[in-house]
């Protein structure tokens, strides 16, 4: 019916009117008439387009990127003048930024920080597309895949660096826990009485896990040297609450003469 001078425009797409094959107008959404044989229009749609990026393998063969990339003409007379099939040229060009953009990455950042990858090929195609009047609207890495040979090694590289950060971890507590052992140390140093307290802490702390029977040979030899003091400070008070003997005031045994 275009040729007859009669076309319907639908609301996702705008008409772009040639006339003896010169640029005229661009028909809005509607029943739209034209000179018979002497225009000629082309509809375009203006519905964002999703278009899946093939798999790239990047120079370094590490990995394997799959992404999907959404599109939306906003200017329908250049998607149509500037370029023969916009569709097929944001395809090529994607595969290419895809694979430029992650073989310049390194692995971890690529499987780390996707969404920085997607900002920098977004970035990318909607300069590019902006002259053929598209608007990339979205980019995204879905898939990355992996040989199996450097998911071992990933695997092993992971399993280093948690044991290195598990050393790292247990050697800064026995720096600290040393520190403080030595301010400890010091302050029962100044105060005896708190090594006492402590050990009877620790009694506590055993008796509340294990009935049982503990002996302390420190304690257990404090404990004689308490009772060996206390034996002898009792002794000594003995002695000194008895009276002196007067040995001139014993009488005469039978066996010395008497005399007259």
């Amino acid at each position: 019916m275009a040729n007859l001078g009669v076309a319907i425009v639908r609301q996702y797409q705008r008409g772009v009117v040639f006339r003896f094959g010169k640029l005229r107008n661009v028909r809005n959404p509607g029943i739209r008439f034209m000179i018979p044989l002497a225009d000629r229009m082309w509809k375009v749609t203006i519905r964002t387009v999703t278009m899946p990026i093939p798999s790239q393998q990047v120079i370094t063969r590490d990995n394997v990127s799959i992404g999907v990339a959404y599109f939306r003409r906003v200017d329908p007379v250049k998607s149509i003048v500037e370029i023969e099939d916009v569709s097929s040229a944001i395809n090529q060009i994607a595969q290419t930024t895809v694979r430029n953009v992650v073989g310049r990455s390194l692995l971890d950042q690529v499987l780390t920080d996707t969404e920085t990858l997607n900002t920098q090929i977004k970035d990318i195609l909607d300069r590019l597309t902006q002259q053929w009047g598209v608007y990339v609207l979205l980019v995204k890495l879905k898939d990355i895949e992996l040989p199996p040979a450097m998911q071992r090694a990933m695997a092993r590289q992971a399993e280093a660096e948690r044991e290195k950060r598990a050393k790292i971890i247990a050697a800064e507590g026995e720096a600290l826990s040393a520190d403080r052992l030595a301010e400890a140390a010091d302050v029962i140093s100044d105060h005896p009485i708190a090594l006492q307290l402590r050990n009877l802490q620790i009694l506590a702390e055993i008796a509340a896990e294990k009935n049982s029977t503990i002996v302390f040979p420190a304690q257990f030899l404090e404990s004689a040297r308490a009772l060996t003091r206390f034996v002898e400070e009792e002794a000594g008070k003995i002695n000194g609450s008895l009276p002196e003997l007067d040995t001139r005031s014993q009488p005469a045994t039978s066996g010395s003469p008497a005399k007259v």
